[in-house]
């Protein structure tokens, strides 16, 4: 059970609350309410500009199907295709600020608006197919999270 208490410091700029969360480890749990936080008011850009070899292309975060870290390269699977960026996976998902967004292992992240199915795979971890036919793993350190977005 989360608890919270308010204490008045009028040495706080009022539109810029400082909020400290205790707890005695910061689990996936507290990261994901930690990061609710920092995100809260946040609006969530329309389009996100993201740099390719040779342009900057301009890309509706809802399109991002799959992000996925491979070779150092960041893949970005949209509904128009596949777009290829030097952008780490933590600044992209930061920079989308989009609550669809979740990440399931170290290098990916899916958009729950485009995940069709969840599957048990081996060891605890899961498999998840997307709206264009990708297939991709979930691994076991991110499936109780997952599955607490889902509310499942």
């Amino acid at each position: 059970m989360v608890q919270s208490r308010f204490e008045e410091n009028p040495h706080i700029v009022a539109d810029e609350p400082i909020v400290i969360v205790q707890a005695a480890t910061k689990g996936p749990e507290i990261q994901a309410l930690m990061s609710y936080i920092d995100h809260y008011h946040v609006t969530a850009p329309t389009i996100l500009p993201v740099k390719s070899d040779d342009q900057i292309l301009m890309i509706r975060p809802g399109t991002v199907i799959l992000a996925d870290l491979v070779d150092g390269q960041l893949l970005l699977t949209t509904s128009a295709g596949i777009v290829t960026t030097n952008e780490t996976l933590s600044h992209f998902l930061g920079r989308a600020a989009n609550s669809s967004l979740v990440q399931v292992s170290k290098h990916a992240a899916l958009n729950l608006d485009h995940l069709l199915s969840l599957a048990d795979s081996f060891s605890g971890s899961m498999s998840a197919r997307l709206t264009n036919g990708t297939k991709t793993e979930i691994s076991r350190k991110y499936v109780k999270e997952l599955l607490q977005r889902l509310e499942v």
